[in-house]
């Protein structure tokens, strides 16, 4: 007769055909929780507290992170519209300034315009005055003149024995140029011009050899 294998002392004795199949469903159950969770660890009851049976943690988790990318990714759009906007208005203010400051500008020489015929009149009486005391009193008040035009960065435009320049002198009249003398230069000016930086303010009269 073959001898019976006895139970260890304190182990219950079950039969081989009884505890493989127990043993294969709890391994089931822990490959299926496994996968579901997605943690790979969620199956030792160490882990149950965190994920729970229904997972509520790890699906709230989820859900915080989206709501973060989320606000995350609004917060960078908010930023850009806001940089986009104060470039704008910095844009618009720089113009705005421009703007203003040009019409200022031009406003002066509307005004200046229309006193360059006093120092023209004082420069015919100068060239005309006799007495000697009316002279210096004609030339004090041509240099205060001046002044003022330098002051306000007004530049006389007189091209006298230049080259005819179209872009700061109008021709009014023209003579034939003498032997041995290049045609187009100035050769009278009757009226001075006046200039603030590049920009006329008027054009001189000249008298053009050709």
């Amino acid at each position: 007769m073959s001898e019976e294998k006895k139970p260890v002392q304190g182990e219950e004795a079950l039969p081989a055909e009884e505890a493989q199949p127990e043993e294969q469903a709890c391994c089931g159950q822990e490959k299926a929780k496994q996968k579901e969770c997605g943690h790979g660890q969620c199956g030792g009851p160490e882990r149950q507290g965190e994920c729970g049976h229904g997972h509520n943690k790890c699906e709230k988790r989820e859900k915080r992170e989206k709501e973060l990318e989320a606000a995350r990714a609004e917060a960078a759009d908010y930023k850009d519209k806001w940089m986009r906007a104060a470039a704008e208005f910095d844009n618009f203010r720089k113009r705005n300034e421009q703007t203003r400051r040009n019409a200022y500008l031009d406003g002066k020489a509307d005004v200046l315009l229309k006193i360059l015929p006093v120092g023209d009149n004082l420069e015919r009486a100068l060239a005309s005055c006799a007495d000697e005391n009316t002279k210096k009193g004609i030339e004090l008040v041509l240099r205060s003149f001046q002044k003022l035009l330098e002051e306000e960065g007004i530049e006389a435009i007189d091209p006298k024995d230049e080259e005819f320049d179209p872009a700061f002198c109008e021709a009014i009249l023209s003579e034939p140029a003498a032997d041995g003398v290049e045609p187009g230069y100035v050769k009278e000016v009757f009226l001075k011009g006046y200039k603030r930086g590049e920009k006329v303010l008027r054009y001189a009269q000249v008298k053009v050899t050709t």
